[in-house]
């Protein structure tokens, strides 16, 4: 192992003990002065961030084995609770909320009350699928625009969140949520994964029939563009999918949307743009999506053999390396460590920190080292 990881990971640890310390039972999602001043458990309960820091703690209490991480970790579970059985605020985000929070705590402890509330997440997720179209559906009328009619609507983000149904499928051995996760991977695949690797964000579709009307931009420059992060929730999620279904269609287009991000980073320096393809200016970053593309990579550096598998694991190193160089902050008095975020390109928010880009600098340090679980 190089020592550049080691000494990273000692950093990022040490960071996050010092967060730990002053925390409490508080959801954070971004910090206000240098802080996490606002709980996201007060202010959105079914905001899709709220599993994040569950997950960076079930991460620590396994590389650590000390009981304060998941002691906490269940007390934010428990929190969650509030969404869980609330249930109109849930979309399709339910993957992101509780993986990392009661199906983390499950996969390593055996929490049969954990693994319950996984799987009334999972048929929560599994119940917003449109058999006619073969997708899940994305968000609810509150979530857009008034006058939008979101029923059709399916996004990227989902990638990410359909694990949570492999994961009930093989807990339940019942083929329902296998399919289901299957039949939907296959239309993001067919509507917003283009030749070249590059992704869309969001597809409109005919809820009746699944027929494409129209891709918008979304959270990235335009519907013609390329949003960073909605490329590596493909890169990462379709590797997740592979893993899962051993559908090779599923591994050549996390190879094609990994070529498409790996080359377009290494004309930035490794530090990822908001939209690969936007404007000069303004500048925008987003060190969220090198993190979670760099996991990607890892995941699918194992299912690759030979020279290809070597390239991804070195430019998961390249991201994790550059982001953490010049996006982190390392004051142990300050909350966060990766800087150099953006929600979304059009969003009237500037560069951030955002909770998931720590989640995913752990990850991606853990897997390096051979040090992690996997929490997908």
């Amino acid at each position: 192992m190089e020592n550049w990881i080691q000494e990273l990971y000692e950093k990022t640890t040490r960071k996050i003990e010092a967060e730990f310390e002053r925390m409490g039972e508080k959801i954070p999602y971004i910090t206000e002065g240098g802080r996490y001043q606002t709980d996201y458990g007060e202010k959105d309960i079914y905001w899709w961030t709220n599993g994040f820091w569950c997950g960076i703690l079930w991460k620590m209490y396994h590389a650590t084995g000390e009981e304060k991480y998941r002691k906490r970790a269940e007390a934010v579970e428990r929190r969650l609770d509030k969404a869980l059985y609330g249930f109109t605020g849930l979309h399709h985000d339910t993957g992101f909320m509780w993986l990392h929070s009661a199906v983390a705590n499950y996969r390593l402890t055996g929490n049969q009350e954990a693994r319950a509330k996984g799987l009334l997440a999972a048929s929560i997720l599994a119940g917003r699928y449109n058999p006619a179209g073969k997708f899940i559906r994305a968000w609810n009328p509150e979530c857009v625009e008034e006058g939008e009619d979101c029923t059709g609507w399916i996004i990227v983000d989902s990638m990410m969140n359909i694990p949570l149904l492999y994961w009930a499928s093989s807990e339940l051995n019942d083929p329902r949520f296998y399919y289901i996760a299957k039949f939907h991977a296959d239309t993001v695949m067919k509507t917003l994964v283009r030749p070249d690797g590059s992704s869309g964000h969001i597809a409109c579709l005919d809820p009746d029939t699944g027929e494409l009307l129209e891709i918008r931009g979304g959270q990235g420059y335009g519907a013609d563009s390329c949003w960073s992060r909605g490329l590596s929730w493909i890169l990462y999620g379709f590797a997740l999918s592979y893993r899962y279904t051993k559908d090779q269609a599923y591994l050549d287009t996390a190879k094609r949307a990994a070529h498409y991000f790996i080359s377009q980073c290494a004309v930035t320096g490794y530090v990822p743009p908001c939209d690969f393809r936007q404007p000069e200016n303004p500048p925008y970053t987003d060190a969220s999506a090198g993190l979670c593309a760099a996991c990607g990579l890892l995941e699918l550096s194992g299912h690759v053999k030979g020279r290809e598998g070597e390239i991804f694991r070195e430019q998961a190193g390249l991201l994790v390396r550059s982001i953490a160089g010049h996006c982190g902050c390392w004051d142990l008095d300050k909350d966060s460590i990766i800087q150099g975020c953006k929600v979304d390109y059009h969003g009237g928010d500037k560069q951030t920190d955002l909770i998931y880009a720590d989640y995913f600098l752990l990850e991606a340090q853990m897997r390096m080292m051979g040090n992690d679980f996997l929490i997908w």
